[in-house]
């Protein structure tokens, strides 16, 4: 059977069964259980620490409202966090390359967010349509642009997440295989070639992080736009 590059992106199946679902769970498994050392295992005060401290960055620019937001942003970046970097290791699937996955987190978030908005104040949410001193002449095009630029920010998130993500794991899987080929031809510039993929493997676990974080931050702007 010929594989392509593009073939790492597929769902994997076992028996016709899409496992999609399992590869999404699993990341779950590495977060702290209670126990009797819940206070001294090093590795449970460290993950406390992490989620205090990206809950509080995430919490800071919002009002009391806001914060009942807290348990589903913080939450939606330890699951995106877990998958973008698990998705880096061999033999691995990375649900977050799929743009359906994407989609459907950020379509649901971004509406209810628009939708809280339009609720406790509608004045202000429609006002974001028309910057205040609008020539009237432009008043038309300003609302249908901004009315445009308002839709497109769920496919943004999604697209921006799935785009980074793909072009990543493609650029690794494109230089591992240049590093193997040219190991029995030129053994100088396999090394060279190897040293590449070991800078973007680090590159690309920054980009998985920043990635996470970028998506539940945009999350958060478009919550504190609305509250």
């Amino acid at each position: 059977m010929i594989l392509t590059f593009f073939d790492q992106f597929s769902s994997p199946h076992f028996l016709g069964i899409p496992l999609i679902l399992l590869s999404t769970l699993l990341p779950t498994l590495l977060l702290p259980t209670p126990n009797n050392r819940w206070i001294t295992n090093r590795l449970s005060t460290l993950q406390l620490w992490f989620i205090n401290t990206i809950t509080k960055q995430l919490m800071t620019p919002l009002n009391k409202p806001g914060h009942k937001w807290a348990l589903i942003l913080t939450s939606l970046m330890i699951m995106l966090l877990l998958t973008n970097l698990l998705g880096l290791l061999p033999y691995t699937f990375t649900p977050t390359t799929q743009l359906s996955m994407n989609m459907a987190l950020a379509l649901p978030l971004w509406l209810a967010t628009l939708l809280m908005g339009l609720r406790n104040q509608p004045t202000t949410s429609l006002g974001h349509l028309l910057p205040e001193g609008t020539p009237t002449p432009l008043i038309p095009a300003l609302i249908m642009i901004e009315t445009i630029s308002l839709f497109i920010r769920p496919l943004a998130l999604g697209v921006r997440l799935t785009a980074n993500l793909t072009a990543g794991h493609l650029l690794i899987q494109l230089i591992s295989t240049a590093t193997i080929t040219l190991l029995p031809i030129m053994p100088t510039v396999s090394l060279l070639t190897a040293i590449i993929l070991f800078l973007l493997t680090i590159l690309e676990v920054a980009v998985a992080m920043i990635q996470a974080y970028v998506f539940v931050l945009l999350l958060s702007l478009y919550l504190q736009e609305n509250i």
